[in-house]
């Protein structure tokens, strides 16, 4: 089955990418490792196995992504839920949890992620810091839901809620609450939709994606307004960034009185993180 894949999207994908394909599907049946799908092949294979795989090759020949064909994938070390109503986890979020990590300590109580989608970053977190109060909020019900399942999933208790941060207003109890705020934003533009590829740009929710030419910062503005109420006088502020906004972003935090603010690259050398500290 491995050389049917081959043959059947070898037009569409390199070699290395329908390979790391055949592993995921293989893990997915039969839990093979990268050993197994070299020594086994075929012979551990139903009707039942063969079909699945052919529906799988069928459906990425149609550009549809591996994880939501399969219906999960991981995120540092969590097995989690993704469907056409989440973006899928990139390894960049994942960098963004470890680095808010660095900073996080037992005297931070607690956590909120704005645009939570699958609930990878809160989930990450408290995964992480069993002690941390983790709340989320997105304003799509559907993503929701499915950040509720990973939950129970990985059996770690976030507080979800349906929330719109574009015209959300804080109450009172909501003041100064907060020790860290966490978001990845939608942050690419509608000009750069024609750098995506065809998986996320038919398949993924554009709305947890894009942001019009003219309003870039958007998101980051209104959510570092608001963090600016929110978090508590040294509280931290952590972002997922697009890489040529970084100056930008810098000079919005500090603007709007952040003080410590830094903007990190990630492990392709790509401005992708920025923290600060609320005064």
């Amino acid at each position: 089955m491995i050389q049917f894949m081959q043959k059947e999207l070898n037009d569409l994908y390199p070699a290395t990418e329908i390979r790391q394909f055949a592993l995921l599907i293989f893990e997915h049946l039969l839990s093979f490792s990268s050993t197994d799908l070299i020594t086994k092949g075929d012979e551990s294979l139903d009707e039942k196995d063969i079909s699945f795989i052919e529906n799988c090759t069928k459906r990425l020949k149609k550009h549809e992504p591996i994880q939501y064909i399969l219906g999960h994938t991981e995120f540092l070390g969590l097995k989690l839920i993704v469907n056409p109503s989440t973006l899928i986890p990139r390894p960049e979020t994942e960098e963004l949890v470890m680095r808010a990590s660095e900073h996080i300590t037992p005297q931070h109580k607690t956590a909120l992620d704005i645009g939570t989608g699958s609930g990878c970053i809160a989930l990450g977190l408290k995964a992480k810091f069993p002690g941390l109060n983790v709340e989320a909020w997105d304003i799509s019900k559907e993503a929701l839901e499915t950040a509720e399942q990973n939950a129970i999933k990985n059996d770690l208790d976030i507080h979800f809620s349906q929330v719109d941060v574009l015209t959300f207003e804080p109450e009172d109890r909501y003041l100064q609450k907060y020790d860290i705020i966490i978001s990845n934003p939608p942050y690419v533009t509608d000009s750069e939709k024609k750098l995506m590829e065809k998986n996320v740009l038919e398949h993924e929710p554009h709305t947890a994606l894009f942001v019009e030419d003219d309003a870039p910062l958007l998101f980051y503005e209104k959510i570092a307004k608001l963090s600016r109420s929110m978090l508590k006088t040294g509280g931290l502020l952590f972002f997922e960034i697009n890489e040529a906004m970084g100056e930008k972003i810098r000079t919005l935090l500090t603007d709007l009185g952040f003080s410590d603010v830094e903007i990190k690259k990630d492990l392709s050398g790509k401005n992708r993180m920025a923290m600060a500290v609320n005064l």
